[in-house]
């Protein structure tokens, strides 16, 4: 499963804007995805580790998609603040 970083477009920077949003402290924590979700990082740094071992990073800036069925450890190196929405 494949989570998917990269620059958000401006389309998406606007409607990200209308979405939740969700802060989390320095921390490591297990989570599972049972909805596709969208994000934009709008403050801090993160590592996910899928259950097969990939790490995948992000931090400001960055907009992320996370598959539906995801098993990963989340590490969250800065404190984090993030637009999301599900499904």
């Amino acid at each position: 499963m494949k989570i998917e970083v990269r620059k958000p477009t401006e389309k998406e920077k606007k409607e990200a804007a209308s979405w939740g949003i969700w802060e989390k402290e320095v921390s490591e924590f297990p989570w599972e995805y049972d909805e596709k979700e969208s994000c934009l990082i709008l403050e801090g740094k993160a590592e996910v580790t899928t259950e097969s071992g990939e790490k995948v990073k992000f931090g400001k800036g960055d907009f992320v998609v996370f598959p539906v069925g995801l098993k990963c450890k989340w590490k969250i190196t800065e404190p984090i603040k993030k637009y999301y929405k599900f499904g």
